[in-house]
């Protein structure tokens, strides 16, 4: 009896301690999107491409040391309720006690099926709801389908907002993202950054196809727009080259990159242990480091370069 009452005690003093430990104030707490804090902060993020949603695969990569993951489901199946688990096994509570706020370590976002030509709204809006920091939206080749996808990313501004456009079309309803995020004022800052400068939602806009590259001054001219990823296999092949290594490939590359650092939004390209020094030193600014599995001998040591070449 004794010792139950004892187990007891610690117990309440265990969670009172908890109750009463200093969280920093709305007004000195860290942004919740880690990824975009490094951004702001002229810092690259290093990440890597998602396709399994199995529970242990999410835990494994909430404690990676990878700054955000981009779950695939363009090529693995568009699955709401796995993509709901699957963010809540990112959950790392002792992370959370330890730092003493509410940013993921490794930041979710979600690469969507629909192409910039097709309706983007309904996947986006699904895929917020429960609760994703970011969407890619795969080979968008138009300022008009960029646009699109920005709307899709936001809600409605109120009257009279500085940002009103491009009008957002987000249908209200993030009961589980509220939950996901920890906050009580999601709405205000579920809007995409830096179009927002108080934004957490991270737009992300894959260029993959010539015409694409031959918009890309249109393109990124479009408000809301946080990153445009350059995806090299799907570039090279509408090019009609066999490997992304081909120098008319590269050129393309270059070619969206400069456009970038012109207009001062991140650009994003995949890398590997081969590659990712010379991407970083190039100004790529948001870049995987491998594919999925947790952190790969060859994701850790394409990361372990990253951050050196950036001086992280």
């Amino acid at each position: 009896m004794k010792a139950i009452t004892k187990i007891k005690t610690i117990t309440f003093i265990s969670l009172f301690a908890f109750s009463i430990m200093p969280m920093a104030s709305a007004q000195d707490a860290p942004r919740l999107n880690k990824a975009i804090e490094l951004l702001e902060n002229d810092q690259p993020a290093f990440g890597l491409l998602s396709f399994d949603y199995s529970l242990s695969n999410a835990r494994s990569l909430a404690r990676s040391g990878l700054d955000f993951i981009i779950i695939d489901m363009e090529h693995a199946p568009f699955d709401i309720e796995s993509l709901r688990q699957f963010l809540l096994g990112m959950t790392d509570k002792r992370s959370i006690l330890e730092k003493g706020n509410l940013q993921p370590d490794v930041m979710p976002f979600v690469r969507i099926p629909a192409t910039g030509a097709e309706n983007v709204l309904a996947q986006a809006k699904q895929v917020l709801d429960v609760g994703a920091f970011g969407i890619m939206y795969p080979s968008v080749n138009t300022a008009d389908e960029a646009e699109m996808a920005i709307r899709a990313t936001r809600y409605p501004q109120l009257n009279g907002a500085d940002d009103y456009e491009p009008a957002g079309l987000r249908g209200r309803n993030p009961s589980n993202a509220v939950w996901y995020w920890g906050i009580d004022d999601y709405h205000p800052r579920a809007d995409v950054w830096p179009l927002d400068p108080r934004g957490e939602l991270l737009a992300i806009i894959q260029i993959e196809t010539p015409e694409g590259v031959e918009n890309i001054d249109e393109i990124i001219s479009v408000p809301g727009i946080g990153v445009i990823f350059i995806g090299p296999s799907d570039l090279s092949t509408a090019m009609g080259y066999a490997s992304p290594a081909a120098p008319q490939v590269e050129a393309a590359i270059q070619t969206v990159l400069a456009a970038c650092i012109a207009h001062d939004v991140a650009c994003a390209i995949t890398t590997s242990s081969r590659s990712v020094e010379q991407r970083i030193e190039e100004g790529f600014k948001f870049v995987t480091v491998g594919l999925d599995g947790g952190l790969s001998a060859g994701t850790a040591d394409a990361l372990r370069r990253g951050r050196s070449a950036a001086g992280r």
